[in-house]
């Protein structure tokens, strides 16, 4: 299905406002454009059609009293009113001449010594006439003052009543946009929590919020600026098309050609800007990422004196994205306005062409009145299709940004349960496994061990020997490449992710806190974790005494990443929300590694509240937190290369028993 399609199918979510939009739409654009036949209808009908056929009537509605006699315009007789003798009133140059009688045919007029001659290819005829004052004239104009007052009265209505729908089409049609784009970041951000975890190894967070945000806005453009253009003007564009056809077929036919040459232009369009429309958008997602980067990275960066080369990098993505713009910029500035104004003239000249071979002129098939209401449409026209060819930039670059939207959305997510299972007992066991985040690169070799309830398994080795790994498996971070791992006895790939982890706990050595409340980062907002257990949790870990100075105690603001606790505060946190929880299965991940002596003794008696009556993991690199673990594991390139507790691994001296000694300060044969 093509971005467009997908684009569509949004829209069609919030199909009854749009509906609603485009009924408001056509309705304000016929109003609107009633405008030139108005006007039509004032000068051919009320300002020119003095010169229609006059006759001799009696006093009345309409009539006219001109040297002692009564005369009405043959248009404004009733079908039972006698008509008199037939005069006409005709203009030759700037004045207006009285002939009393018929004329046979016209043409080109002249007056001279109250001879009226008119003349029309071979033909001539000569008529008695007389001038006709100034004051005299506007008496022959009085019965059209109150018809064109009226004609303008009701345009002027046309006006409010399309200015009123046009409100309502504005309205509704950003009302159906907005509305699409709340429930297209909706879906962009439950799909994002549903990604697996490797492939945020494999994207820069700013790169995704750069989906989220700004992708998203390009295409709340597409909907709220493009879309509304691109209707208004096929509609502008319809009805001044139909307006023509009934003024003049021929003419309007000329017109026509138009819309093949907007077309190609189009595609021409659509070829070079869709290039320069990724170039663009895949910038930007650079420069949010390394903009991302470099506020977490700051205190780094100044630590190390390393601004200047940052900005250097920076300049470098940002020079890039100028480079992509100023081509886009030289594209819409050789085309956009140059194209209408060519099409524009084109069309004049068309125009001069036809009228010049004595289309418009005195007996023509082309009355002044269309012509007025012609010249004033095809004005009109280039309006939308202005409209149209500046919106063609918004259009590719929404569409650019579908593009990467619905690349993302289409990213293999996990299934999202909501069933639950209860809580379980906490037995573990892994049976042969084996792992990669690379195919056929293993970091996670034949590990096979057994935890049962209540016990602490220790897993120890140096950096990279696989412990965080084994963790991501038991969290369904990542699936096993080879091997099983039972819960309970309960291979965990058969069990959805969330419902595996709805019985598990995690505190990290660098614990998350998220803006809030001490107490919301506890409960995390779920409902099932009432004030109640956020307080007991909070003391049952020590943490009254470490937060007992605060203002606002538990109730205490969180900014981003809890930047405003120290370590160990954070930790105590990470501790009381686990303990909130009631997991089955807790993992400690190097819990107390970064903290003071003095936070670490109650972070330790944290810990062993936290232990009771549950499984609990312990990735260590100070051992001497460990000692008293059930089962100590030893990794070493992703194998397990020694088992058992603490005075088990010390009798054998070996690798256990090396790294022990080391942080002892002790030295080793």
């Amino acid at each position: 299905m093509s971005v467009s399609q997908r684009l569509w199918r949004y829209a069609l979510l919030y199909k009854k406002m749009i509906i609603i939009a485009l009924v408001m739409l056509t309705i304000a654009v016929g109003t609107e454009l009633a405008g030139p036949f108005v006007a039509k209808k004032v000068i051919d009908d009320h300002i020119l059609g003095i010169e229609s056929k006059w006759y001799e009537t009696v006093e009345g509605k309409d009539a006219v009293s001109f040297k002692g006699k009564w005369y009405k315009r043959s248009d404004y007789f009733d079908e039972n009113e006698q008509k008199g003798k037939e005069v006409r009133i005709l203009q030759v140059d700037r004045s207006f001449v009285f002939v009393p009688g018929p004329i046979a045919f016209d043409g080109v007029r002249t007056y001279q010594d109250g001879q009226l001659t008119i003349k029309k290819e071979d033909r001539v005829k000569t008529y008695e006439a007389s001038v006709i004052s100034a004051k005299e004239m506007i008496s022959f104009y009085q019965p059209e003052i109150p018809k064109i007052i009226m004609l303008l009265a009701g345009y002027f209505g046309l006006l409010v009543i399309s200015a009123i729908f046009q409100y309502g089409e504005s309205y509704y049609l950003e009302k159906a946009a907005n509305r699409i784009i709340q429930r297209m970041r909706t879906d962009v951000f439950a799909h994002i929590q549903r990604l697996p975890i490797k492939y945020f190894d494999q994207l820069p967070a700013g790169k995704v919020v750069s989906h989220v945000t700004n992708d998203t806005e390009a295409i709340r453009e597409l909907y709220v600026t493009v879309l509304a253009t691109f209707i208004k003007s096929t509609i502008y564009i319809s009805g001044i098309f139909m307006a023509l056809f009934i003024l003049d077929a021929k003419l309007a036919s000329i017109c026509l050609l138009l819309l093949p040459i907007l077309g190609v232009w189009m595609w021409l369009y659509h070829t070079f800007a869709s290039t320069y429309n990724h170039g663009i958008r895949s910038k930007l997602s650079e420069i949010n990422a390394m903009i991302n980067e470099s506020i977490q990275g700051m205190t780094i960066i100044q630590a190390f004196r390393r601004e200047k080369e940052t900005t250097e990098q920076f300049d470098q993505l940002n020079e890039a994205h100028f480079t992509f713009q100023k081509k886009m910029l030289n594209l819409n500035a050789l085309t956009s306005y140059n194209l209408v104004d060519v099409l524009k003239n084109l069309v004049f000249v068309a125009f001069i062409w036809y009228f010049g071979g004595g289309s418009i002129g005195v007996g023509s098939i082309v009355s002044l009145g269309v012509l007025y209401a012609f010249v004033d449409y095809i004005n009109r026209l280039f309006e939308p299709v202005t409209d149209i060819v500046n919106q063609l930039a918004n259009l590719e670059q929404a569409l650019v940004a579908g593009e990467r939207v619905f690349q993302l959305l289409d990213e293999p997510g996990i299934p999202v349960h909501d069933e639950r299972m209860e809580r379980y007992r906490g037995d573990v066991r892994f049976r042969s496994v084996y792992f990669g985040y690379k195919e056929d690169e293993y970091v996670l070799k034949n590990i096979s061990f057994e935890a049962k309830r209540g016990e602490t398994v220790a897993l120890v080795g140096h950096t990279g020997s696989g412990k965080s790994s084994i963790m991501n498996l038991l969290f369904r971070f990542y699936d096993a490449n080879k091997g099983e791992i039972l819960i309970d006895g309960k291979e965990i790939q058969t069990i959805p992710h969330q419902t595996v982890r709805e019985h598990m706990g995690i505190v990290l050595q660098d614990p998350y806190l998220f803006s809030g409340t001490i107490a919301s980062n506890v409960s995390l907002q779920d409902e099932r974790i009432s004030r109640e257990t956020v307080e007991a949790a909070l003391r049952a870990v020590g943490a009254e005494k470490v937060f007992q100075h605060l203002e606002n105690g538990y109730d205490e603001p969180v900014i981003e990443k809890g930047s405003t606790l120290s370590s160990g505060q954070r930790q105590l946190v990470s501790f009381a929300r686990a303990l909130a929880f009631d997991p089955a299965i807790l993992i400690l991940d190097e819990a107390t590694s970064s903290i003071d002596t003095e936070t670490e003794a109650i972070i330790q008696e944290a810990m062993e509240v936290l232990k009771k009556g549950r499984t609990t993991f312990i990735i260590a690199h100070r051992l001497s937190t460990i000692r008293n673990a059930d089962q100590i594991l030893v990794l070493d390139k992703g194998e397990i290369v020694e088992r058992g507790n603490h005075e088990e691994l010390m009798q054998q001296q070996g690798r256990y028993y090396q790294m022990y000694q080391l942080q002892q300060g002790s030295k080793v044969n």
